[in-house]
């Protein structure tokens, strides 16, 4: 008998994506598993339930678990959700493995074998399941949009009978995927665009997308292909270089972020007040704590006619193309796992050991474990 992959509606409030999109149906029928979807979970991202042709629809989240050997999400279960999954059965979504301890505590309790997608390994070999990365070029896209409906002047440059319209300086900092699709967004829309990363091997890839790479002369390549954290003395630098830059800018997108920890204060108070009336501030990173002094996660802050836009959850903005990337994400990983219609986990397999958060009533990401050892001492 075939075992049960089961999607939930999302239970966070604003989140419109779903982990399982009708596109991908037929690629489901290669894995010979049963697929059954919580009624009304793909409609905010525009699919009726009639769209999902062959899958079985439950009425309930409770019904829906009851049958679920597999469950895919889009956003961490609630604690009552974690402790409703049916014991020994595998879950996988966006777990916030730094984060949320009691639900953690509660996968433990219920023996899940819980894959996180935040620590999908960045190796070649993982790419197409890479989540953080199809996301972030959701928001870094979405991001420039909303830079230029935030903002009181065009992007392009325009020649008109009426005269010549100078065009926007857009500054772009951290050149990770959002960054990156943010350059390019930008240039498409016409503006002159500056980037920084602390990552100088990024500098190619801003220059091979139109944008001018700012030099400060710091460095910081870090594990894994994030950047590592600065010193005090490189923070110093840093800021008083990008400080030039961002005072000159129209609208400036901030996208760094530190897996796990605060996001690094890039733009301080003092260099907002620099910045010309009606410039822009786009902080993707406002979630985590902002790179900018001034931003608060889910608001506009009007700082001296600067507006410092901190949005919440931007690839559910785009949730029907967010979801038809994500949903592949999650399948390239089941793939990995379910061998003829049976989950058959191989923990040799870096993908699976290292995107492994808990399993048979352990914690098997090592900073997580760490943390609630910690805790209980």
């Amino acid at each position: 008998m075939p075992i049960t992959v089961a999607v939930p509606k999302e239970s966070l409030q604003g989140e419109r994506r779903v982990a399982l999109v009708p596109s991908l149906l037929k690629q489901y029928e290669k894995l010979d598993v049963q697929l059954v979807l919580e009624s009304g979970a793909g409609v905010e991202s525009g699919f009726e339930d009639a769209d999902y042709e062959g899958v079985q629809i439950a009425k309930s989240t409770d019904q829906l678990f009851k049958k679920a050997d597999v469950v895919l999400k889009v956003r961490p279960p609630t604690v009552e959700e974690a402790s409703k999954l049916p014991e020994g059965s595998v879950l996988m979504g966006f777990l916030t493995p730094h984060e949320g301890d009691t639900r953690i505590k509660a996968l433990v309790k219920n023996r899940i074998t819980a894959f996180s997608m935040e620590l999908v390994p960045r190796i070649s070999r993982a790419q197409g399941i890479d989540a953080l990365s199809s996301q972030a070029s959701i928001s870094g896209y979405k991001a420039v949009l909303l830079a230029a409906n935030l903002s009181p002047r065009l992007f392009p440059m325009l020649t008109t009978a009426a005269g010549t319209i100078k065009p926007s300086r857009v500054v772009v900092i951290g050149a990770g995927v959002a960054g990156l699709q943010a350059i390019a967004t930008a240039k498409r829309l016409g503006a002159i665009v500056e980037a920084y990363d602390v990552r100088s091997a990024t500098k190619e890839q801003v220059q091979s997308l139109g944008g001018k790479f700012i030099d400060t002369g710091v460095k910081a390549e870090g594990e894994g292909g994030y950047a590592r954290e600065l010193t005090e003395d490189e923070k110093k630098k840093q800021a008083e270089v990008l400080a030039n830059h961002i005072a000159k800018a129209d609208a400036v997108i901030t996208t760094a972020a530190i897996p796990g920890r605060e996001a690094p204060k890039i733009i301080d108070k003092a260099t907002v007040e620099r910045m010309k009336r009606g410039a822009v501030i786009v902080d993707l990173a406002a979630e985590t704590g902002g790179n900018c002094e001034l931003t608060k996660a889910g608001k506009d802050v009007d700082h001296n006619g600067v507006i410092i836009h901190g949005p919440k959850n931007v690839p559910s903005a785009l949730c029907q193309h967010a979801s038809e990337m994500y949903a592949r994400n999650l399948y390239n990983l089941l793939t990995l796992i379910v061998k003829d219609g049976k989950v058959t986990l191989d923990w040799e397999d870096q993908v699976q050991a290292d995107s492994c958060l808990t399993h048979d009533g352990e914690i098997k990401h090592g900073p997580t474990r760490e943390r609630l050892e910690g805790d209980n001492k």
